[in-house]
């Protein structure tokens, strides 16, 4: 008896996505810095749509998308080294920036699938930071919201082998079934 092939999709996982912020030292070269404690990752692409009605949609509306507005929701738990008492330079960047006003309030962030699939971005966007706050039991998490602010683009992922594909721990070759 043999083995029957292994299935041409696989389900993927949440927690597939990696975030990093460009902190650079030298302008125009980036340091792309992981953010660490992602606990919950929610990239979100908005279309903008316009109606409209034309004589020759005889009586039906058409739609034209006019705008794309892009966000992350994401969940982080707030890290700090214990030995040198300061909070993850990733993690205190956002924070600074979303108390900032002009150029200071931008950052710059990419993120990307670390087994390898081409689904990464890139783009600048302002930060919103909220504590969660909770009682004496709950660790210390920290809703962030970006919102882009100009386009999002498809980046090549940095992780990826060209012809490989990676899913949880396991590498085939593109096409490989």
């Amino acid at each position: 008896m043999s083995t029957p092939p292994p299935p041409d999709d696989v389900t993927l996982l949440a927690r597939r996505y990696r975030l990093e912020l460009d902190m650079p030292t030298v302008p125009g070269t980036p340091v792309w810095t992981l953010v660490p404690g992602v606990s919950e990752f929610a990239p979100k692409i908005e279309p903008t749509a316009q109606e409209l009605n034309l004589y020759d949609g005889e009586g039906y509306p058409e739609q034209v998308v006019t705008m794309l507005k892009w966000s992350i929701e994401t969940t982080v738990a707030h890290r700090a080294n214990p030995t040198t008492l300061k909070f993850s330079s990733a993690q205190e960047a956002l924070r600074k920036a979303s108390m900032s006003f002009g150029a200071a309030s931008y950052v710059r962030v990419r993120w990307f699938d670390r087994t390898g699939l081409p689904d990464a971005y890139e783009g600048r966007a302002i930060v919103q930071w909220e504590p969660d706050g909770g009682d004496a039991a709950e660790v210390d998490t920290v809703k962030i919201t970006l919102t882009g602010s100009g386009p999002l683009t498809a980046i090549t992922n940095p992780v990826a082998t060209p012809g490989l594909l990676s899913v949880e721990g396991k590498t085939a070759k593109a096409g490989d079934s």
